[in-house]
């Protein structure tokens, strides 16, 4: 598993600096008298920095990094001069990190943060870009120090501001790999085992077979995984840090480990990317990492259900009628739209046996939203608009991109079924809202609720600000934020 770099948080050492080797980055101010920590580095490099400074002058811009290779005077193989305020916003902290957790590459790293307010959240954006995926690879990889420190005027305050930011970080990081992960090997039974590993950090999991979700009468949930071997397992897995009797907030993530579409076969093109079709549950999982390890004074509970959509003779069929948990008939007009079969049941689980405050469901449901949003946003579904409001707050908060999409009557109407209660799809027109709706036929009333199509952001093709390409880790922030504002707070 991939864990954030090493960081260690230690008090100021000016005579420190011109013997540390690796990269070396400064924090310089736009304008006025350089910090201590810049005044050492410019006289060690016979008045490099303030001539950076000054040719720059108003040009200079907020976060902008200027490296210097092998600067005399320093044991450093570069120095990083990074143009940052005191005043700047949490954004602009962690894009900085996030620029010098590239420019690592594999050198040990020392930050010279002095007292500047955002050094935890720099340190943040250092450990969410300095991120690979190469478990699969076999040319040695180059040596790495994987070693970052960071020095601070008070290091002691740092240190605690950081801690559950890197807990966050960790929790990102656990849902990149998931998502990366080939599906020869992220099957269902071993996604389940990872799930179940978390036991050692505080979370309770439990691990329901098909013969449990058979006794619990999951027909819809059980119907997408009939034509695959690996065995579809729901995970539920409880984080109980708030007061004892406190209604939970309850996170439902679909776990389709590989998509074919089923009988309604996907094209060839681009089917090696339904490896993140259980985008969902990975950010459920990420998040319930989060928690856990940040030691999150609130109830969470994180339901995942695991399967995987193949053909076979055994296979669900469009045009077949299968029964949900909670007892509604649903006709099967395309065996592609799984996600929500697999959803339904266990949001109609959690609320039968959690009764939560609130659920908020996440699943790579639709290319639809794709269409609708890009790679920008999530599409974001909600009852209540309190409750979404507070979401879209944490996300904002988070930087991660997030836009309330539509519901309403009409487009309920387009699942009706001549034959059976309702039908899993509505046609091509606004596919991603009428997902949203069939999902809301099993949101019990009273229920906050949010359903967030993840399907535009959980993996991308080029590098995003704190990721490579690949699988981003969206969400686990802005839920993690989430439980802080509505739950902590």
């Amino acid at each position: 598993m991939s864990k954030p770099v090493s960081m260690s948080i230690i008090p100021t050492d000016l005579d420190a600096i011109e013997a540390a080797t690796g990269r070396v980055s400064v924090l310089v101010p736009l304008e006025g008298n350089l910090w201590q920590e810049a005044r050492r580095v410019n006289r060690l490099t016979k008045g490099a920095i303030e001539r950076m400074r000054a040719e720059k002058g108003d040009k200079a811009k907020i976060g902008e990094i200027v490296s210097l290779a092998w600067p005399a005077g320093m044991a450093a193989s570069a120095v990083d001069v990074v143009f940052l305020p005191r005043r700047c916003s949490v954004e602009e902290a962690r894009k900085v990190g996030a620029g010098l957790g590239k420019r690592r590459g594999s050198d040990e790293l020392l930050l010279l943060a002095g007292n500047h307010p955002k050094a935890a959240e720099i340190a943040m954006g250092i450990a969410l870009r300095d991120y690979g995926f190469e478990d699969h690879k076999t040319a040695e990889a180059a040596e790495d120090a994987r070693a970052v420190t960071v020095m601070a005027s008070k290091a002691d305050e740092v240190e605690a501001e950081a801690a559950p930011l890197l807990a966050v970080a960790e929790g990102v990081f656990f849902t990149r790999d998931l998502v990366n992960e080939p599906a020869n090997v992220l099957t269902t039974t071993e996604f389940a085992k990872r799930l179940d590993d978390m036991r050692s950090i505080g979370l309770d999991v439990e691990i329901l077979e098909e013969k449990q979700l058979a006794e619990l009468k999951m027909g819809a949930l059980l119907s997408v995984g009939e034509g695959s071997d690996s065995p579809s397992k729901v995970v539920v897995m409880q984080w109980k840090g708030g007061e004892k009797d406190a209604a939970p907030l309850a996170l439902i993530g679909k776990g389709v480990v590989f998509d074919t579409g089923g009988i309604s076969l996907k094209p060839a093109a681009g089917m090696e990317d339904m490896t993140m079709d259980m985008g969902g549950a990975g950010v459920v999982a990420g998040a319930m990492r989060a928690l856990a390890l940040r030691k999150a004074a609130a109830n969470v509970i994180g339901i995942v259900g695991l399967v995987e959509n193949m053909p076979s003779g055994n296979a669900t069929r469009p045009g077949d009628v299968v029964t949900s948990m909670k007892g509604d008939t649903i006709e099967v007009i395309n065996t592609d739209a799984e996600g929500r079969l697999v959803l339904c049941d266990i949001m109609h689980y959690a609320q039968e046996r959690f009764k939560p405050d609130a659920m908020i469901d996440l699943a790579t449901l639709t290319g639809a939203v794709i269409i609708a949003l890009g790679h920008e946003n999530a599409g974001v579904y909600a009852n209540d608009d309190a409750f979404c409001n507070a979401f879209l707050n944490a996300a904002a908060q988070e930087n991660e991109g997030a836009w309330r999409m539509p519901l309403g009557k009409a487009y309920a109407d387009q699942l009706k079924s001549r034959i059976a209660d309702v039908k899993n799809v509505g046609g091509r027109p606004a596919g991603s809202v009428t997902a949203a709706e069939f999902l809301q036929r099993y949101v019990a009333e009273g229920t906050p609720w949010i359903h967030l199509d993840i399907a535009g952001v959980a993996s991308v093709k080029s590098e995003t600000d704190y990721a490579p390409s690949g699988a981003t880790g969206w969400g686990v922030m802005a839920l993690s934020r989430l439980v802080s504002n509505r739950y902590e707070s």
